[in-house]
């Protein structure tokens, strides 16, 4: 029986990178104008794989509309191999979430064209997350392809030699950590093993002799694959007969040119029984750890912080609030919904929110940003205006100023809110605005209380009275300008349950007398009936946790050290020491000081290098690869003053940063760093779908000085008795060193990297910057899925709005379902498209079951995977070790 080579055509399609979006796009525009005719002139020609991702389309057709019907029917014979996904993701960096919906949306857009290749695609995917298995095999897709994770790749996605590959085979079986199993094909000799076919027999014997050999060197069976396309690659239009010389030269073999179906049908059934299983997330632990792109996680970190923004604006203001207005509504926008997942999901392939691009790639990704977050505020603003209107605020005194607080986050919180209470107005038709607002300044100020419905005085803080302009946009009229007069009012929240609102009130009274304020000794000790934190004569924190009786010392230090490489990898320069923020003088300043909440401003100024020594410059200019540069940081010290206010409320024990700096520093990394005391062999970080447990030590063939590692809202070190959390706002890289997590908050560099020299000045990120972050211990190891759901939940803000008073249908307290379960963290509150189902998803964070309560007054549950379909299976009342549970709400008759 002949051994089988199937050539897959192709060309992976990075929307931006290099060269600007729109460069990358005109060239798609001659990709597949060549590929249509291909189609028409050669019949031989079998298919094309469209690189998995569907927006290739919208992207063609905005250029080429005329030729929908081509496209549609190159898809129609099999010619143009679409799907599954939207766009081709880096995993690590976006959420769970954006995750399942590159798939839903992805699925959706395939079938409105036709049948998706059934194949989970990540191609050049910077790692692999752990729960790939169980997230495909719950989108009906039963294999995976992937280039990164388990053999070492290296400059210009060189493949290097294998002595520590993973896996014995390209074939495998990937196993997930709850247990889910796949089909996994490794691009063992990366996906362009079959570029450019010679068709002259010469040329295509040499080819073939060292291709055939490279492949045969993984293949588990004799069926091979030769991937004939590569970055941005024009299609190979004499494919087909070079294909035909193949077959002439090398008659033992059988070459065919073919699509990922026929390939993947025939090498899974003919797996032997040796082949490998390989577990959990693929990020090339087993490698010299240079090249495993971690550090792309701390590349333009703005990127990430807009990226977290507007994904919680989406998953976790906006969706749960139109979820619960559809109740009075019966709407559910689903198209704007879908074209701001759309648009973000614009900026989530991995050359893209991987910050690895030009300077002008990355700049169009900020008006993506700001689209998306738009789109969400206004749907979230309609939904509100949807709900306040019904809320019924009668039991209020007249004379009072109600408002409303919603929980959209999915678990109890505590904390507090900041909202505007209009307190007069007086509209533009009443006078000339000048005057208004002077009339309004002059009223006489007054004394004010914040009250439940039962007329119980609630905890809060309220501002002196102002006034500025504002205006309104009624639905059925033109706009409304005023002047308002107004107070902010600080409330405080206790334990208010998920997915609920509380109304309150604004009345006249006496102010609230307030005892035990929270800042003391000048500013240099905060402390509520948890927590103790205190700033030391160095500028480092003491934090004395009261549950534990543990005291933590030297944390928050500032860490500054150079960067010679670029955007993909960190390179520290030889001998360069680290300046720590403790050898510096500082300052405190109290911002606030109540019995609600205590603010303190920590203001350190560092001496450091302005920049890397000129020799950076020509060492990239001559493509010296970064860990053999020579360069050093400049001998000319600028100052870098580091601004943080650390903040503690009353109700909670985590402490909150949030630091400013103004940075005219090039190449460089700041760091934030928390030493623990706390000697273990692994530490958990939240991933996708995981709370992942990785080790602290790296593998033997490990050659890199650093280990970074990707999170998204935490970073945890504990041991039987205690434990530290780290939490973070879009600030995706830390690493663990010994007891220490260290935070990295801004990396500064020059160049794009890989291949070539693509200077990239504003990868440097001057200017003005704010990172948010906070830390929290725990007690008993089993307490700290807590810390790790208020670290999630510390990335949504509670929502409020002031109230009329008004009878209403709404309650002014309620809570519109229930998700609890210790480990269960909630992931996304909508509506299904399909039939406006409401739908709930999460996951379990641990190793461990889980008891599980959902309830929905009035509604049954209905099994759901990832793409939102009924499933046969029963609901369990337990969640198993880290599975992804999605549930459908079926109103009852």
């Amino acid at each position: 029986m002949k051994k089988k080579v199937y050539i897959v055509s192709h060309s992976h399609w990075d929307r931006e990178w290099y060269m600007a979006y729109e460069q990358h796009h005109m060239r798609l525009i001659e990709l597949m104008d060549d590929l249509l005719e291909l189609f028409e002139t050669d019949p031989s020609f079998k298919s094309f794989h469209l690189d998995g991702q569907t927006i290739i389309l919208d992207d063609y057709l905005q250029v080429r509309p005329e030729k929908r019907a081509a496209v549609q029917q190159a898809i129609d014979e099999g010619k143009l191999q679409i799907g599954p996904f939207y766009i081709l993701q880096d995993d690590f960096l976006i959420s769970a979430e954006s995750n399942t919906r590159n798939m839903l949306i992805g699925m959706e857009e395939s079938k409105k064209w036709g049948t998706p290749v059934a194949l989970g695609y990540f191609p050049d995917t910077f790692g692999n997350m752990g729960q790939t298995p169980q997230m495909m095999l719950q989108a009906g897709l039963k294999s995976a392809a992937f280039g990164r994770g388990v053999k070492p790749i290296g400059f210009d996605n060189e493949v290097l030699p294998d002595d520590h590959f993973t896996s014995q085979y390209s074939e495998m079986l990937w196993e997930g950590p709850d247990g889910s199993e796949i089909f996994g094909l490794l691009f063992a000799n990366w996906y362009s093993n079959g570029n450019e076919i010679p068709v002259e027999e010469e040329a295509a014997k040499h080819f073939w002799q060292q291709k055939l050999a490279d492949v045969e060197k993984y293949g588990s069976t004799n069926h091979y694959l030769m991937m004939n396309g590569v970055d941005h690659q024009p299609v190979q239009k004499d494919v087909t007969e070079a294909i035909r010389t193949a077959n002439r030269l090398f008659p033992e073999y059988e070459f065919i040119h073919a699509g990922f179906t026929e390939y993947l049908e025939a090498v899974q059934q003919d797996l032997p029984k040796d082949v490998g299983t390989i577990t959990g997330e693929l990020t090339s632990q087993e490698t010299d750890g240079w090249y495993t792109l971690a550090n792309t996680s701390s590349s333009r970190v703005y990127l990430k912080q807009w990226n977290t923004r507007v994904s919680r604006q989406l998953e976790n203001i906006s969706e749960p609030l139109a979820a619960m207005a559809y109740e009075l509504t019966g709407q559910y926008d689903h198209d704007m919904l879908d074209y701001a997942w759309k648009t973000l999901m614009q900026n989530h392939p991995h050359d893209s929110i991987c910050g690895c691009s030009l300077d002008e790639v990355h700049r169009e990704m900020m008006p993506r940003f700001e689209k998306a977050n738009e789109v969400g505020k206004f749907v979230a603003d309609e939904a509100l205006r949807q709900l306040t209107t019904a809320i019924d605020t009668s039991a209020f005194p007249k004379q009072s100023k109600p408002f409303v607080i919603f929980n959209t986050a999915g678990l109890k919180r505590a904390g507090t809110v900041t909202v505007e209470i209009e307190l007069e107005r007086k509209t533009f038709k009443e006078g000339i605005p000048a005057e208004l607002y002077q009339e309004l300044k002059e009223r006489p100020t007054m004394s004010y209380q914040v009250v439940d419905q039962a007329g119980n005085v609630v905890n809060a803080v309220i501002s002196k009275e102002e006034v500025l302009f504002d205006y309104e946009l009624p639905k059925d009229a033109f706009r409304i300008p005023f002047m308002k007069r107004f107070v902010t009012v600080t409330v405080e929240i206790s334990n208010m349950a998920e997915f609920s609102w509380e109304a309150l009130a604004l009345v006249e009274g006496a102010t609230r007398v307030e005892t035990n304020k929270l800042v003391s000794e000048n500013g240099r000790v905060m402390e509520n009936e948890a927590v103790k934190v205190t700033i030391t004569e160095n500028g480092s924190l003491t934090i004395s946790d009261k549950e534990t009786g543990r005291t933590l010392k030297n944390l928050l230090v500032f860490e500054d050290v150079g960067d010679i490489a670029n955007e993909y990898i960190f390179k520290q320069p030889e001998g360069d020491q680290p300046i720590l923020s403790t050898d510096f003088p500082h300052t405190v300043k109290i911002v606030e000081n109540t019995d609600v909440i205590g603010k303190v401003c920590l203001i350190q100024t560092l001496e450091v290098p302005e920049s890397a020594d000129e020799r950076l410059e020509e060492e990239q200019k001559a493509v010296i690869e970064f860990r053999y540069r020579q360069a050093q940081r400049s001998k000319k010290l600028v100052p870098f003053e580091i601004q943080t206010i650390i903040t503690l409320d009353r109700v909670n024990k985590h402490v909150g940063f949030e630091t400013t700096i103004n940075n005219q520093v090039k190449d460089h990394r700041l760091r934030a760093l928390f030493p623990t005391g706390i000697q273990v062999d692994t530490h958990e970080a939240d991933s996708i779908y995981e709370a992942v447990t990785r080790p602290n030590q790296v593998s033997i063939h490990w050659e890199n000085p650093t280990n970074p590692q990707h999170q998204h809202a935490f970073v945890n070190l504990h041991e039987e008795a205690f434990g530290v959390t780290v939490g973070n706002f879009g600030l995706n890289e830390y690493e663990i060193i010994d007891d220490t997590i260290a935070l990295t908050l801004i990396r500064c560099t020059g160049e794009l990297g890989d291949w070539g020299w693509f200077p990239t000045p504003e990868a440097q990120c001057l200017g003005q910057h704010t990172f948010a972050y906070s830390i929290e211990c725990h007690g008993a190891a089993e307490t700290r899925y807590e810390t790790y759901k208020h670290a999630q939940s510390l990335q949504v803000p509670f929502v409020a709005k002031q109230l009329a008073h008004q009878n209403g249908t709404l309650a002014p307290t309620h809570h519109f379902l229930t998700a609890e379960g210790k480990t269960f963290a909630v992931t996304a509150l909508k509506r299904r498209k399909a039939d406006n189902q409401l739908v709930l998803r999460g996951y379990n964070l641990a190793a461990e079951s889980t008891d599980v309560q959902v309830v929905k007054d009035g509604c049954t549950l209905q099994l759901l995977n990832l793409l939102e379909e009924k499933q046969e299976q029963s609901i369990s009342d337990q969640l198993q070790p880290y599975e992804i549970r999605t549930l459908g709400f079926e109103e009852e008759n």
